[in-house]
């Protein structure tokens, strides 16, 4: 009889490897998550570029949406996405349209120039988990990548246990055959 247990716990809160106020360092678990980064102004990318890799963060560097959009729809895709509003070929407002219509699950922060609310809750609504001003303060860049990939943790962990479970429910569907009653 094959049998598979599946441990079922809650996320901790705190790392015991650090202290709850402690910054990451660039060897933590996050940081080595790929980002992509759709930026054609080639100031902002290099800039954008150089802080990715002092974190520790492996970066995808496209210069314009056509390219976001390829990477995004290729193989092994980073879960992260940092994207310019405006950019030749498609720009960031598309890209997030079309990554929600076809259910990807990539956590996307728009940064962009354009702050003013109405460009803020349309860059939410198309499909932005996150939006950003520029010019922009690092630390906040880093923080806000840090909960994304918090929320794409936790709901990777979700899928792996919802995936678990449908094989436990099939196995037992199919033992209940084989138990006489």
């Amino acid at each position: 009889m094959n049998e598979k247990l599946i441990k079922f716990t809650l996320p901790s809160l705190t790392s015991s490897a650090s202290a709850p106020d402690s910054q990451p360092q660039p060897g933590d678990v996050a940081s080595k998550a790929r980002i992509l980064v759709a930026e054609d102004d080639p100031v902002s990318r290099h800039l954008i570029l150089s802080r990715l890799e002092k974190w520790g963060y492996d970066a995808l560097i496209t210069n314009d949406g056509a390219e976001a959009m390829a990477v995004l729809r290729g193989r092994n895709p980073p879960s992260l996405a940092i994207l310019d509003w405006s950019m030749p070929h498609m720009d960031g407002l598309e890209i997030s349209r079309r990554l929600r219509e076809a259910e990807k699950m990539v956590y996307i922060i728009m940064l962009t120039a354009r702050g003013d609310k109405e460009n803020i809750i349309e860059g939410l609504r198309a499909g932005a988990d996150d939006y950003l001003v520029k010019p922009f303060d690092a630390e906040e860049l880093h923080a806000r990548i840090l909960a994304g990939l918090r929320v794409m943790t936790a709901q990777e962990n979700l899928a792996q246990r919802v995936r678990d479970l449908e094989t436990t429910a099939s196995e037992i569907g199919s033992l209940k055959l084989q138990i006489p009653l």
